[in-house]
């Protein structure tokens, strides 16, 4: 077997017999070459690299091994770069000769004229229909309201008027209050001078600011303001029917023991009006509401807080213990103001419509909307942002009035046909879009409104 030695070992063997020079030697086997990352080269080693450059002009001349040789010269340069060597060699050029394809490109003959086609939409079709309710009765339907509004019968998602038409727009009721309210400044400076007269008040509403319906709020009866009586509030709701020949909302003052007595007794001096009672709820005695409602023909308003669940619970009471009629119904699921909670409640009435629309006879009511509970969101009244480093706000007097548009406008793209607002200008900009989504020609906004928002 013959001997493996280091190409160093063999340095060592020729310097210890003081070899300067070998002529005429010849060495055979195989030598292998370890080179280690800054290791010292002796100059015999460089030698033997310069060598095996010339391997690589040999090979240039074959063309079947261009790119082998490119391959060998860029390792040996690499090589050549570690240990500081200039090897005597150029870099091959080596030229690729271009492939140009051969693909015959087709001729095609384009026509002079697109062909015609008639773009029809997809069409939906929901089996389910949602009630029709009328508010308001006129003087031969035994009430004296000069007109009467019906919401709902809708068969599709709201505005798709390419899968059904819209049998009624939805309309916009303006807050009334029976005391003087703590109201934006933005709100307050367009009823100033009617605030302590809830008759003139509900007027101004319906005349100056186009006020489909009257919402009067019973706020005095409230035991930790004023505590007026039922039968005292009861004389406001007759004196506002008087003022307005528009169909009337009644809601009392939130308070779960009163509330009951104080609409059961508004229920009785409007009879034959067909008013809607604001409203029954799951936590206060809506058999009380529901049965005044039904006894003096009214419309009762089923009011829950964002839970499709309980919204289905109150809506079955209301129909099977009470035997409240079907055209007799509306919902409220809740209204949270943009920022709010806002998407909670467009998510919520967007299913309960859909669900209405698939045929739950539970759900297939009209929605109303406290679309006012915008102003109950700090971005709408207050002046400026209460943190230092917040960017400015605006003016509040565009400000708020955008904060219950948008809020509006959200919950109309989810279904809902009545809304109760506040600020003038936002009424007239609702009822404007709302006409555009539609379809109908948009009636030009009050001009007042808009000169008093930018005043």
């Amino acid at each position: 077997m013959a001997e493996k030695f280091t190409l160093e070992e063999f340095f060592n063997l020729l310097k210890k017999y003081n070899v300067e020079e070998l002529e005429g030697v010849r060495i055979e086997g195989d030598l292998e070459i370890e080179i280690e990352p800054g290791a010292a080269v002796d100059p015999n080693t460089i030698n033997a690299l310069l060598a095996l450059t010339q391997y690589v002009n040999l090979i240039q001349e074959f063309g079947n091994f261009l790119y082998h040789a490119n391959m060998a010269l860029t390792y040996l340069q690499r090589l050549s770069q570690a240990f500081g060597i200039q090897l005597p060699v150029a870099a091959p050029q080596v030229q690729v000769p271009e492939v140009k394809p051969t693909v015959e490109v087709p001729k095609i003959k384009l026509p002079e004229k697109l062909k015609e086609a008639k773009f029809e939409p997809y069409k939906v079709e929901y089996p389910g229909k949602i009630e029709e309710v009328t508010l308001g009765a006129t003087r031969s339907e035994g009430g004296t309201r000069e007109i009467t509004i019906t919401v709902g019968g809708e068969r599709s998602l709201a505005f798709y008027t390419f899968d059904a038409e819209m049998p009624h727009m939805p309309v916009i009721a303006i807050d009334v209050f029976d005391r003087r309210p703590m109201l934006a400044k933005a709100v307050r400076e367009h009823y100033e001078d009617v605030l302590d007269d809830p008759a003139e008040w509900a007027r101004k509403a319906v005349r100056e600011f186009g006020a489909d319906l009257v919402t009067l709020h019973l706020i005095s009866t409230d035991p930790l303001l004023e505590d007026r009586p039922a039968s005292e509030a009861a004389k406001t709701v007759e004196e506002v029917l008087q003022a307005v020949k528009v169909p009337l909302i009644i809601g009392g003052s939130g308070n779960k023991e009163k509330d009951p007595e104080v609409l059961e007794k508004a229920a009785e001096v409007a009879e034959g009006e067909r008013v809607m009672l604001a409203s029954a709820t799951l936590d206060m005695d809506w058999e009380r509401i529901g049965n005044a409602a039904k006894k003096y023909g009214h419309v009762v308003l089923s009011w829950t807080q964002m839970d499709i669940n309980n919204q289905k619970t109150l809506n079955r009471y209301l129909l099977k213990r009470v035997g409240i009629p079907r055209d007799s119904l509306i919902m409220d699921p809740t209204t949270a103001a943009l920022g709010y909670g806002l998407d909670y409640a467009f998510t919520n009435m967007e299913r309960i419509r859909i669900s209405g629309l698939r045929g739950d006879q539970d759900l297939n009511f009209p929605i109303s909307s406290g679309t006012t509970n915008a102003w109950g969101a700090r971005e709408a009244w207050m002046k400026d942002s209460p943190i230092e480093e917040d960017t400015p706000w605006g003016p509040r007097e565009l400000r708020g009035p955008i904060w219950e548009i948008v809020t509006g406008l959200t919950l109309a793209l989810a279904g809902v046909d009545i809304f109760m607002m506040m600020h003038p200008g936002a009424v007239a900009v609702l009822k404007e879009i709302m006409n555009t989504l539609a379809g109908k020609i948009a009636e030009k906004a009050d001009e007042n409104a808009w000169i008093s928002m930018e005043g």
